[in-house]
């Protein structure tokens, strides 16, 4: 009976959270670049009794206007499953005390001012947080504290994986690369100057 009166108040505690969270995230997508988009907590009786309480959770989105709202694990592509975490992390970051978190091309399929803004997220992310991104674009790139390029290298029988921090100078050259290309000119070197500049 102390079970059940607990796991009561608890979901509708749940409950409340999940409305203001689901407008939180909702805004954020937007954000994000998924204009119009939709984000969904379902809360359900559980069959299963724990110590967590008596609920099954599953996060619905629907990330384009006209869609209905779907669980997140069957419809998000790799590119929304990132900005989605991304967006879910940012917003409930202050609750939780998880040390690191690692996003993978959180960028994908995205530019330009959406890029900056997943940029400006990740690093008010990294104010309480230890955060890694792996990104190819230079408006997330210059966001970071830090910057370590990845190499691949192979002489077709094995491949090797170099890892190496970049000192200021480095960091200006591979922001450079990011914007232009193989062939670097000072107007790219400039513009990544004052990208890291700006961060």
């Amino acid at each position: 009976k102390e079970y059940d009166d607990l796991s009561i108040k608890l979901t509708k505690k749940r409950g409340d959270s999940a409305k203001k969270m689901s407008g939180l995230v909702a805004d954020s997508m937007n954000e994000l670049g998924m204009t119009g988009g939709i984000f969904e907590v379902e809360i359900i009786p559980s069959k299963n009794i724990s110590q967590h309480g008596n609920d099954d959770i599953t996060f619905h989105i629907s990330a384009n206007p006209g869609q209905k709202p779907q669980p997140l694990s069957n419809i998000a592509s790799g590119g929304e499953l990132s900005r989605m975490s991304l967006a879910i992390q940012v917003i409930t970051s202050n609750g939780t005390n998880i040390p690191t978190m690692i996003f993978d091309e959180v960028d994908s399929g995205i530019g330009g001012a959406i890029a900056e803004v997943v940029g400006n997220k990740l690093k008010d992310l990294g104010q309480n947080k230890q955060v890694l991104c792996v990104t190819h674009l230079a408006q997330v790139a210059s966001k970071g504290s830090s910057h370590i390029r990845i190499n691949k290298l192979t002489d077709n029988k094995k491949t090797k994986i170099y890892a190496c921090k970049l000192n200021a100078d480095e960091r200006i050259e591979e922001i450079a690369r990011m914007i232009g290309g193989i062939e670097l000119t000072e107007k790219t070197r400039e513009y990544a100057k004052e990208m890291l500049s700006l961060r």
